[in-house]
């Protein structure tokens, strides 16, 4: 399995069977080294909300690729209204779970807010049962406890930027919570105002979470886990 970057909440999973999208702002991107036009496979996308900075490319990738969009039953809706095709909307909500190509993903709940429906975070287990939890743009909450009771989470998407979301001290509570092996941060150095490096996030991690592993990946680089 491999994950890429594509800078700010954007990420490429690719498996031996299936390539899933997530959050695929591109156009507009500042961090991005590559352009939507650049994807040459795409099976599933996921939406964590629709906000610009998230939802991105969405519906341009979905129509090239025959690809299926994951987000809150109220996007669908709108990404229809907007030409998605019918078929390839999969509208859920928080505590559904669907199963696509052997990769199960549960919608969670996020702290956040969304032009449309409600933000959420997604709980992905692969089918060599490898876990991984993208949150989406979020606040801090304590139910993330749940989250690792319930999942034996392997790697977590944790944003870092704070302003908008949790910063650096927040998020690696978070992965204490979590219980998770690894955290990717996320969110972080598109813009000035958010938090530039993950320099932070290092230190709060050896305080809070020390055996939480942090990966930083490379913006644009495939990495092998």
């Amino acid at each position: 399995m491999k994950i890429t970057w594509n800078g700010h909440a954007n990420f490429t999973i690719r498996t031996d069977d299936a390539t899933i999208l997530i959050d695929p702002f591109f156009v507009g991107n500042p961090a991005a080294q590559s352009t939507h036009k650049d994807i040459d496979a795409c099976d599933l996308i996921l939406v964590t909300h629709d906000h610009s900075d998230h939802i991105g490319q969405t519906l341009e990738l979905a129509v090239k690729h025959d690809a299926e969009v994951v987000a809150i039953f109220d996007i669908i809706q709108s990404l229809i209204v907007q030409g998605l095709p019918e078929r390839l909307g999969v509208g859920m909500n928080i505590g559904g779970t669907i199963e696509r190509l052997g990769i199960s993903v549960q919608m969670v709940q996020a702290i956040h807010s969304s032009t449309t429906g409600n933000p959420a975070g997604y709980i992905i287990t692969l089918p060599d049962g490898t876990c991984i939890y993208n949150s989406g743009d979020t606040g801090l909450f304590g139910d993330m406890e749940l989250f690792g009771k319930l999942n034996d989470i392997d790697i977590a998407m944790l944003p870092i930027g704070g302003r908008f979301t949790m910063d650096a001290k927040q998020a690696a509570y978070a992965c204490r919570l979590l219980g998770c092996r690894k955290v990717i941060p996320q969110h972080w150095g598109t813009w000035p105002i958010l938090a530039q490096n993950t320099e932070a996030m290092a230190e709060q991690l050896a305080l809070l979470s020390p055996d939480t592993e942090l990966m930083e990946l490379e913006i644009g680089k495939a990495t092998e886990i």
